[in-house]
């Protein structure tokens, strides 16, 4: 599933584009009628067909005319007018050099305009390819374009402008016009298409090259992309849907395919938009691919434009890339894409061949042989000594082609397999080519002679680390890959008379392909450390996945193909002498003399890992046998192997699997198929991916020596493979050997590739690493050089052992290797036999790692020995008593381990004892200690959450009732000075860091906007919470002026970096962010930390009755008029009005007069104001102005809208009201409550009380106060959270013994009473007769009752009495959210721990909320008990003519319990969203489709993010859509999924955004960020969740602060352009 830019057509019906079913369902129906293609034409009548012809000939001949028409100030002969207007166009053409910016920068200049018209003159160049920025006479149009050709000239090739005249350019946009008519004309009949074909291909007057399609084709590179575009679609929809003048057209494209290429080599618009594009329509059809081939002899064409286009070569005719610059580059890119033709052409194989076609593949294949020997040996190095390169040579050309032909050079080989009689002749041709490159090989090298064990060859005297050597060899390796083919097609054995197997010299054939492996291994001994990277990056590659297949892969099979048909002992000597090892082996004591003579330290270094890479190199020749043809085994069998391999590391994901094994031409790594064989899948969790893990019983097959293990991944996979063996225990005396592995037996052609195990030479160089060992003090030898060595003597045995098993009656097995190991070395010197050598080192205590595999070696040799004496035809050579010593020593050995741990066990059982009863012994004698640690939590989360207090009385949260709590004292250290400190009202302040955001988490009206924040007034929050002031905090707690010298600091480094660098930080210092001293979570405040502030205010003794609520509402009212009277006396009065004041009777102990003294500290007040103005200004987005009278209200909002956010969250989560709360949420409320009761004190009285009058007429009505809100428009728990937290400021004159929990009981009746009444104004339960059902208790007749009240207040507006028992379940339903809000409220207010009931999960906790708010469970209740003053209420409110428009049906308003907001909902099925895109245009310029449509995931509204067109201007600076859209719909803050790219993006104001994983994942569990796998995807509902989550919590900002942070270059993304 990937997503593409469109263009093509549909393939529906076309037999040859689907393997199977053709047609969609939609045709499928009228395929049988259609039995032999009929001419179209014969349902037009001649009439028509003649005129038709007539028509489209003219038509296309003048569009075809004025589009190719090249002069800019005059027409064509025949279309000239008699007058001629003189004006004209000056005409911007689009180019691929110029950025937007430098074109939108030139036209301001030049042509005078605003950036905005530039920017849409730059988007119409980029989409249409040209567009007239000016208009008018010849003069001032030339001016332009002067301007702009001198100012876009200096670095690269000018922007391309013509002056034209009007008439031209009208001309031409009308024969656009008429290509693209004819294009739908055509749509309406096939024989109208079939008409239009035959004029578009009838060739014209000057007979070849000359029909109309030629020319414009030909044509393709001078016009601009709107004209392509149009004719390409023109071509598409008639010439290529035409079955018949599709093949004419293929002919005309294939014999004019040169032209066509170097036409858009030298062009440089992208691919999409030129001709030579339609390759992929024409060459991937087969059946018009063989035409081409077999009649225009396509293959050559193609490979020899390509040889054209490269031109450079050195004296030896191979490629020469030197000092590539930036236009070589560029060339060489459009080069390429004729590789891609080449592809296209041979991907499909075919299935049957005429003489015609093996004859043209073999011209084709003639021509690759020329490109290839070209490249055999490009690139040439030498080593650097003395003084490191001074310039990096060019070598990523080479690897480049090298990496685009890799495709082609195996489908070659695979077309070559399919037909014997070619795979022979190409055989031959490869092998001619080869002696060709090779015939300058023994020129002026001396020949020399070496001589090992009595064997004696001859070869050349060639150094790898002083001569050239190149990494290029093609050629080579393409005759390695035909040879294993000749093996596996058995063409070999059938035919070896046509074979030139005779004349093949293998010295030959293996000396350059060693030479390349012997550069890897000196690159690894770093002897040419001074090449500079240029090499080591070649050496990568080389072995690299994408690479390999045709590098790496192939050398080995050429050496094998060389060791299988020579001596091995001469080609171990010329190996030798290659690896320049041969002196170390040749000369007897070269290893004592060489560690005797203080050499070099590097040097033994240096031949110690050449010794290593050697063998290892002889362990793969003859354990590599996995290729089709070298070994028996089929291509499934290869990929089980690396999938095996790869998975022996670690477990993998799917697409690190599928990007470690190699792709075929089609993408394709052939996994899906054996992957279920070898490894188990397991699921991905909320995070990560699913993985593979590998079966155990393929861990046997683990061969240590993996030819495609990088360093790394070997010992990486060492480790694993050892670490599970110790795990499962296998065979104890063994456990960690990792043996070489069973392998397949050798194709025929190969199968004297093992006699190299056997040969002297290589039992010799066994022989003397293993003294080397054995004397391991005088030589210079290594571990691993013995490990090789040991795993080559497995190899040797488990090979043997095969034979053994194998061997037919009456054969004799010649592979004795193991008697040969057996025997000692012969006089004079008479070493020790191999085999007894090993016995030496079994027990040698420097070799503890190699034991176990030593160990598995003599098991193996004596097992085949069994097997020889049984059948006993061979003479065995007397090995002495090393079996029987063997056994015993095994014996001695596993009893000595089962001792040790034994001893081992007790030793800790007893230390553990020890520990215990230490422990034990601390806390006993310092147990006063442990109490006082209980007592004094440090987290103020546990201060009384969880105290045993009070546990057998009910609890109650508030009113003269509420539980008195124990005062705890709370002590806390400071993160960043370490002190700790107790938290008193007088104390120094200490504060949490916290952040505060604008937030629309619960909105339900995001269109509501505030149109002039400095008059807005907040003292009424509407229930539709549009936009909320959401207070988090991440838990950490520090000094306050510790916490202000931390932020200086950061503001000045902040100013520091400024004038250093432009980039941003992940923080905005400026509008106070910093990140958490500890955590680094995005702050922008900081929260004091209180003690709780009622109990500091309600010091006075309650020595009266306290009054029921009808005195409270009187009293109150009458101390509100009170006030009002003064504030009125005080505007209106002089001094000597003074005295009246004593006559206004105030209510009894009322002292208006009195002004508390605040009880906090300095330090503590002044954190106080810090955060309140941080809440206004964040809040209101204004300037901070602590004097504002909103302030208050802005901070008791904040309180109220992250109460009801936590509710919200819990409530969907299921979770308990009460439960176990995350520590920093529990901070974080705890302190915003606080501080939201305490903030009265540092704000001014008068205002104070003004909110509290104004805020409590709303519910009891008085005339000063006329344009309040009406009860439907309040949201009734913001309106408790500001009556409760500003009553004190009242309170605190009333000196009558009234006490402030009174006050708060009385407030939250009252106000839980409107919110009864607002629920049962808005419910619309219109289902009656229920209450047949469902039992009627006291609670629905009460609130049946207070209905029919209510119905007759309002008039009779009310809706029918709908069942009582409905009824009282929609104000239970409506009311809970409520009562759940004031409970945390109040539990966090007054610190009055919560019932243990409400802390579980389970049934409902209705009454027990009522309980602890001490409400009575049945709510009705409160109104009867009160009926007196609250019928006069509830008629007050139901009057209100809000109410009565919205009974009358005139407006809305929100119903209760409100919904909780989820993001949107996703498909299940990705494809779906991205047809969705697919569909959206952009809004802004003209159904244009979007490049970047982005998925806003909490409204569903579809953007077109990063294009110019849909730039908005918010606060002065331009953004994108996403940006502007999370002001209109995040208040700042966005979650949005990128279609195209499929990844989730976070946008946090205009510089902050992050991506993030998307919710949706393939069947591997895996995401596919840029759908560049392109596997289906389906909706992860847990993942989704999550996301949904980070959005309800609030978090989506401190997740782009943590992303920002761990990922400094997502700082320097431009996000307000997104």
């Amino acid at each position: 599933m990937t997503t593409s830019g469109g263009g093509g057509f549909c393939d529906c019906g076309d037999t040859e584009a689907w393997k199977e079913g053709p047609y969609c369902q939609k045709h499928e129906l009228n395929t049988s009628e259609i039995e032999e293609e009929e001419d179209p034409l014969v349902h037009l009548s001649e009439d028509m067909i003649a005129r038709a012809y007539n028509i489209f000939a003219i038509m296309f001949r003048y569009a075809v005319e004025i589009l190719t028409w090249e002069k800019e100030d005059e027409l064509p002969a025949d279309l000239e007018m008699v007058e001629n207007s003189d004006t004209y166009y000056c005409m911007l053409f689009n180019d691929e050099v110029h950025t937007y910016e430098q074109v939108i920068y030139t036209l301001q200049k030049a042509v005078n305009c605003t950036q905005k018209e530039a920017i849409g003159f730059a988007t119409t160049v980029d989409r249409d390819g040209r567009r007239s920025v000016r208009y008018g006479d010849f003069q001032y149009c030339e001016q332009a374009k002067s301007v702009i050709v001198r100012s876009t000239s200096r670095q690269t090739k000018p922007l391309k402008v013509q002056v034209m005249h009007s008439s031209i350019v009208a001309h031409q946009n009308f024969g656009l016009k008429l290509l693209s008519w004819l294009g739908n004309i055509i749509g309406y009949s096939d024989g109208l298409r079939r008409i239009l074909c035959q004029v578009g291909l009838q060739e014209g007057p000057d007979g070849e090259n000359y029909s109309l399609v030629d020319r414009l084709m030909l044509s393709d590179s001078k016009l601009w992309k709107g004209a392509r575009s149009v004719y390409h679609q023109l071509f598409m929809s008639s010439l290529l849907m035409d079955l018949k003048y599709k093949k004419l057209f293929a002919v005309r494209f294939a014999k004019n395919y040169e032209r066509l290429q170097y036409d858009y080599v030298t062009d440089d618009h992208d691919r999409e938009f030129s001709i030579a594009d339609l390759s992929v329509q024409i060459f991937t059809v087969p059946s018009l691919a063989r035409m081409l081939i077999t009649e225009e002899n396509l293959m050559t064409i193609i490979i020899k434009t390509f040889m054209d286009h490269l031109r450079h070569r050195d004296a030896q005719g191979r490629f020469q890339f030197e000092r590539y610059t930036a236009l070589q580059a560029f060339k060489f890119r459009r080069v390429q894409s004729l590789i891609l033709d080449l592809k296209y052409v041979l991907i499909s194989k075919p299935t049957e061949w005429s003489d015609e076609l093996r004859q043209k593949f073999l011209e084709g294949f003639d021509a690759f042989l020329e490109l290839l020997k070209c490249m055999q040996g490009m690139d040439p190095i030498t080593r650097q000594v003395g003084q490191h390169i001074e310039m990096e040579p060019e070598w990523e050309a080479a690897f480049t082609l090298q990496m685009k032909l890799t495709h082609i050079i195996s489908m070659m080989q695979d077309w070559c397999a399919l037909d014997e009689k070619v795979l022979i002749e190409a055989y031959k041709k490869c092998l001619a080519v080869l002696m060709q490159c090779h015939s300058g090989f023994t020129d002026g090298e001396q020949p020399i002679t070496l001589s090992i064990c009595g064997h004696s060859v001859e070869t050349i005297r060639y150094c790898v680390s002083q001569e050239k050597v190149s990494i290029h060899l093609p050629v080579s390796r393409l005759l390695a890959g035909l040879h294993a083919l000749l093996s596996k097609s058995e063409v070999a054995y059938k035919f070896p008379e046509l074979l030139p197997l005779s004349e093949l010299s293998p010295p030959m054939l293996i000396e350059h392909p060693l030479r390349c492996l012997v550069l890897c291994a000196q690159v690894h001994a770093g002897m040419w450390r001074r090449n500079g990277f240029s090499l080591v990056n070649q050496i990568y590659y080389y072995h690299n996945v994408k690479c390999r297949r045709e590098m790496f892969d192939k050398d080995i099979v050429m050496l094998q193909t060389g060791v299988s048909m020579m001596d091995p002992n001469h080609f171990l000597m010329i190996m030798l002498s290659r690896f320049e090892l041969y002196q170390i082996f040749s000369t007897p004591d070269y290893g004592t003399r060489f560690s005797s003579e203080v050499t070099h330290k590097d040097v033994v270094q240096q031949n110690n890992t050449l010794i290593e890479e050697m063998l290892y190199l002889i362990i793969m020749l003859v354990g590599e046998r996995f290729s089709p043809g070298v070994g028996l085994v089929n291509a499934a069998d290869e990929i089980k192997r690396e999938i095996i391999h790869q998975l022996s590391i670690r477990p993998m994901a799917h697409s690190e699997l599928v990007k470690s094994l190699p792709e075929d031409e089609n993408k394709e790594t052939g996994m899906e198929s054996v992957i279920e064989a070898v490894a188990h899948f397991k699921k991905p969790g909320l995070t990560g991916r699913g993985m593979y893990e590998l079966k155990p019983e393929c861990a046997k097959e683990f061969n240590l020596y993996f030819y495609h293990f990088s360093r790394a991944e070997q010992s990486k996979a060492e480790e694993a493979q050892r670490k599970l063996k110790r795990q499962n225990r296998e065979d104890t005396a063994l456990f960690s050997a990792l043996p070489p592995p069973v392998l397949p037996p050798f194709c025929p052609l190969f199968e004297s590739l093992v006699n190299i195990l056997q040969s002297d030479v290589m039992l010799c160089i066994m022989g003397t690493i293993l003294q080397w060992a054995v004397e391991h003090n005088g030589y210079a030898w290594s571990e691993s050089m013995l490990q090789r060595v040991l795993h080559l003597i497995g190899m040797a045995l488990r090979e043997e052992k095969q034979h053994l098993e194998n061997v037919a009656e009456g054969h004799v097995v010649t592979f004795t290797f193991s008697q040969k190991i057996s025997r000692p070395g012969e006089a004079p010197n008479n070493s020790p036999s191999i085999l007894a050598m090993l016995e030496t080192l079994q027990n040698a205590p420097y070799l503890e790692v190699h034991k176990d595999m030593i160990r598995w070696i003599l098991k193996t040799f004596n097992a085949i020995k069994k097997v020889r004496e049984s059948s006993s035809t061979s003479p065995v050579a007397e090995t002495g008593g090393g079996a029987i010593m063997e056994e015993n020593s095994r014996d001695k050995d596993k009893a000595e381990r089962k001792r040790k741990a034994e001893i081992a066990r007790l030793r800790r059982e007893k230390i553990m004892a020890q520990m215990s009863e230490m422990q034990r012994h601390f806390i006993d004698e310092n147990r006063e200690l442990f109490q006082q640690t209980l007592d004094l939590d440090a987290s103020p989360s546990a201060v009384f959450d969880h105290s045993p207090v009070a546990s057998d009385m009910t609890l109650t949260a508030l009113g003269p009732a509420q539980t008195r709590v124990p005062e705890q004292r709370q002590f806390i250290t400071c993160i960043l000075c370490q002190e700790e400190q107790e938290v008193k009202v007088e104390s120094r302040a200490m504060v949490l860091a916290a952040f505060i955001q604008r937030s629309t988490v619960l909105s339900k009206n995001r269109s509501k906007f505030i149109q002039d924040p400095e008059k807005y007034d907040p003292l009424f929050t509407h229930p539709d919470l549009s936009c909320g002031t959401h207070t988090g905090s991440c838990g950490h707690i520090m000094h306050a002026h510790c916490w202000q010298r931390y932020f200086d600091s950061v503001q000045a480094k902040e100013q520091r970096r400024q004038q250093r660098l432009r980039l941003h930080t992940s923080y905005d210092v400026e509008n106070g962010e910093f990140l958490c001293p500890l955590c680094e979570c995005l702050s922008n405040t900081v929260i004091p930390l209180l003690l709780p502030p009622r109990n500091i205010f309600n010091s006075r003794l309650n020595f009266s009755e306290q009054p029921n609520l009808t005195q409270w509402i009187r009293t109150i009212s009458q101390q509100i008029k009170a006030l009002q009277v003064l504030k009125k006396e005080e505007n209106t009065v002089s001094s000597k009005n003074l005295e009246n004041m004593d006559k206004l009777q105030l209510p009894e102990g009322f002292r208006p007069d009195f002004r508390p003294k605040n009880p906090y500290s300095e330090s503590i007040r002044e954190m106080l104001t810090t955060f309140g103005t941080a809440t206004y200004k964040v809040g209101l987005k204004v300037h901070p102005n602590e004097e504002d009278p909103r302030v208050p209200i802005m901070c008791w909002g904040s309180c109220a809208y992250t109460i009801q956010s936590t509710e919200r969250i819990l409530s969907d989560e299921d979770k308990p009201l009460f439960g176990p709360l995350p520590c920093r949420l529990d901070d974080c409320l705890r302190s915003l409550t606080r501080f939201a009761a305490a903030h009265w004190t540092v704000a001014s009285l008068p205002v104070v009380q003004g909110h509290f009058c104004k805020l409590f007429a709303s519910l009891v009505p008085d005339e000063n106060h006329g344009d309040l809100p009406c009860i439907l428009d309040i949201d009734m728990f913001h309106l408790l959270v500001g009556l409760v937290l500003a009553f004190p400021a009242l309170q605190c004159q009333d000196f009558s013994g009234t006490s402030l929990g009174t006050g708060d009981l009385h407030i939250f009746h009252l106000v839980t009473m409107a919110h009864i009444v607002q629920i049962l104004l808005t419910s619309c339960t219109g289902e009656n007769g229920m209450d047949q059902e469902n039992p009627v208790g006291e609670e629905e007749l009460a609130v049946l009752d207070l209905y029919k009240t209510l119905h007759q207040y309002t008039g009779s507006a009310l809706k029918e009495t709908p069942s009582a028992w409905h009824l009282w379940r929609s104000v239970r339903a409506g009311i809970t959210p409520f009562l759940k809000c004031s409970a945390l409220f109040f539990h966090y207010l007054n610190g009055v721990p919560s019932p243990s009931e409400v802390q579980v999960i389970g049934t409902s906790h209705f009454e027990h909320l009522c309980n602890y708010l001490s409400l009575p469970s049945n709510l009705i209740c409160l109104f009867q008990e009160n009926s007196e003053i609250m019928n006069s209420l509830i008629e007050s409110w139901c009057h209100n003519n809000e109410v009565k428009r919205y009974l009358e049906g005139e407006r809305d308003a929100i119903s209760y319990p409100r919904e909780s907001n989820k993001l949107i909902d996703l498909p299940e099925d990705y494809s779906s969203l991205i047809n969705q895109a697919s569909n959206f245009s952009c809004p802004k310029s003209g159904g244009d489709k979007s490049r970047a449509p982005t998925l806003c995931l909490v409204c569903g509204t579809l953007l077109c993010s990063q294009s110019y067109c849909c730039q908005t201007e918010l606060e002065g600076e331009d953004v994108g859509a996403c940006t502007a859209h999370t002001y209109s719909c995040g208040s700042g803050v966005g979650i949005f999924l990128r279609v195209r790219e499929c990844q989730v993006l976070f946008l946090a104001g205009k510089t902050k955004g992050c991506f993030y994983a998307p919710p949706y994942l393939d069947d591997y569990g895996e995401t596919d960020q840029g759908l560049r796998r392109g596997n289906p995807l389906h909706l992860c509902t847990e993942r989704f969740k999550k996301i949904q989550k980070l959005w309800q919590q609030h978090s989506i900002t401190e997740e782009i602060g943590h992303a920002q942070e761990a990922n400094q270059t997502l700082v320097g993304i431009d996000w307000q352009h997104l």
